[in-house]
Parts: structure tokens; C-alpha cells; sequence
């Protein structure tokens, strides 16, 4: 074989060892990939039906249920709710009225089942695709009101 050759082969090799590295990181990337979705894309049917994501909004007022460490709520932009059932330690700051992002998936019967759940950490802060959430919601229904 030629040196010509030996190279060739060594930087085709190369290439196809760098190529299948970026694979596998794509791939993990891939798979890690969470996004968030607002009850209103979630009721809208924007969210995956099979896959994980987050949602968030508030807490509505009155639908905590508690028992034992299943807990039961609404998460709702004011324009649309999403019921969650989640089993585990809910975060201290956990509220009604309160700001909440919860990560899981949707089961057959489109409630959410909550793997993770957190919370706000102090009085100013909520997560800004929930404000923004928030936000345009309060727009439509400014938008309904005007239009009625």
C-alpha cells in the first residue's frame, strides 16, 4: 500500500470515528431533551403524547389533594387547567395560588403524571416560560372581553 493510500485511509477512518462520536452525543442530547408546554398548548394537544415534557403555571386554588404521598392538583394558566398526580416530597414552597413547573407525561386518560416538581424559591421569582405563559393569556382574555 502507498503512503498516498495510508493516509487516505487514515483520515477516512478519522472521519468515521468523529462522525459516530457526534452520533452518540446527538442521540443523548436527543433523548435528554425536555421542552415546556403551557396548559393551554397541553389542552390544545401541542404537547407529546407519548413523550416527557414540562408544564407550568399556577397552582389553583382549592385543588390540592393530599393522600398520603400521592398528591393531586390543577395547574392552570387562567385559561386552561391541566390536572397532575404526582407521588413524592412536593417542594416546601409548594402552594395554591403559586407558581409550578411540573416534568412527566401525559397518561391515557390526558392527566399528567408528575416524575418532578418544582416550585418558586422566593416571592419575585417564576419561571419565565410561566410568566410568559401567563402573560399571553391574560392577553386573550383581554383580547375576548374587547371582542365581546
Amino acid at each position: 500500500m502507498k503512503n498516498r493510500h495510508k493516509r487516505l485511509f487514515g483520515i477516512g477512518l478519522g472521519l468515521l470515528l468523529v462522525c459516530g462520536a457526534l452520533f452518540f452525543v446527538l442521540n443523548a442530547f436527543q433523548s435528554n431533551l425536555v421542552f415546556f408546554f403551557t396548559p393551554t398548548q397541553v389542552a390544545a394537544g401541542e404537547a407529546p403524547k407519548d413523550g416527557h415534557f414540562r408544564v407550568g403555571g399556577l397552582v389553583k386554588e382549592g385543588s390540592i389533594q393530599r393522600d398520603g404521598m400521592a398528591v393531586a392538583f390543577v395547574v392552570t394558566d387562567t385559561h386552561q387547567e391541566v390536572p397532575v398526580s404526582y407521588v413524592g416530597f412536593l417542594p416546601d414552597l409548594f402552594k395554591e395560588g403559586k407558581g409550578v413547573v411540573a416534568q412527566g407525561r401525559l397518561n391515557a386518560s390526558r392527566q399528567f403524571v408528575a416524575s418532578e416538581v418544582l416550585a418558586k424559591h422566593d416571592e419575585n421569582y417564576m419561571p419565565p416560560e410561566a410568566q410568559h405563559a401567563l402573560d399571553e393569556a391574560a392577553k386573550a382574555r383581554i383580547g375576548a372581553a374587547v371582542a365581546q
